[in-house]
């Protein structure tokens, strides 16, 4: 189970909102079978979501986010409910890749930097809301960070981080996520630069044992801060075989028909990897629910 927390600062400038995501990137890892590369870039990627998806009203509403930059990685996609609850995939998990000039694993080596970054919010509108910036980095954070700046015109300051254990469990995940308020003026924004100056990697916070809130903290030294809610999120898929079902239907009756003809068909949810099996006879039923 994931921790994060939302604060505000005392004088109304900026809000700050932290994750540590270990247990959901964990999970992440487990189900899709990530390399170290894929799993730091998938995980940064759950993190951000669920970040960006607490910030929605709705119980209902959700954010999906996803990256593509013509790397080796593929499609990186992750959606979070209003809750932070998060599920995600990699397009290809497994992906092995020297180490970047910094030492560190290369993200942006495995997601590529010829794309954009996409926003999807699901508001229960006619439509959803659809935003979609090019890639500035491949790192992710970065790339949160110009989203927006230039799809919300919201100053923003987004660290992400994923510690890969040599046996490809995660040490530590999470990410803050800093905002300027319509409040905040040139003062608040040299603060907070002066506040970030020296900060270590959320990672390094993470395992010195800082939590959520001492990490919204030790971000902004320079600030008071007022803790305004917590949240306990994770990783959550919600498949079911009605939805498959649905999904099934949607391919048309000439697809099913063609499935029919399979002794079995399987089909494996892509965000947990769970496999659900049909029978002929079982299309054919969706052949004649179609119909109707």
């Amino acid at each position: 189970m994931g921790q994060s927390v939302r604060c505000i600062s005392v004088d109304g400038t900026l809000s700050v909102t932290a994750i540590d995501g270990t247990d959901i990137v964990n999970r992440a890892a487990e189900i899709h079978k990530t390399s170290a590369v894929t799993a730091a870039a998938l995980g940064r990627l759950l993190c951000a979501a669920s970040l960006m998806g607490s910030a929605l009203k709705g119980k209902d509403d959700s954010l999906t986010l996803r990256i593509n930059g013509g790397g080796p990685a593929g499609t990186v996609m992750a959606v979070s409910d209003s809750s932070g609850n998060v599920r995600g995939y990699v397009q290809q998990p497994v992906v092995e890749l020297p180490l970047n000039r910094l030492g560190k694993l290369d993200v942006a080596g495995a997601v590529g930097k010829d794309g954009f970054v996409t926003v999807i919010k699901d508001l229960g509108l006619k439509e959803p809301y659809v935003g979609r910036t090019p890639i500035v980095s491949g790192e992710i954070a970065e790339d949160i960070t110009a989203y927006f700046a230039s799809s919300e015109q919201t100053p923003t300051v987004c660290a992400l981080g994923v510690l890969v254990n040599p046996d490809l469990t995660i040490r530590a995940a999470g990410g803050f996520l800093i905002q300027l308020l319509p409040t905040a003026t040139d003062d608040t924004i040299g603060k907070v630069e002066q506040s970030l100056e020296g900060l270590p990697s959320v990672t390094a916070l993470m395992t010195q044992g800082l939590t959520p809130e001492a990490v919204c903290r030790r971000a902004l030294r320079l600030f008071d801060l007022e803790l305004l809610d917590t949240a306990q999120p994770v990783y959550r898929c919600r498949c079911s075989r009605r939805k498959v079902e649905a999904a099934l239907i949607g391919t048309g009756r000439q697809e099913l028909l063609d499935m029919a003809k399979q002794p079995e068909t399987e089909v494996q949810c892509q965000f947990c990897d769970k496999t659900y099996r049909f029978s002929s006879e079982e299309i054919l039923a969706l052949v004649r629910k179609a119909s109707e």
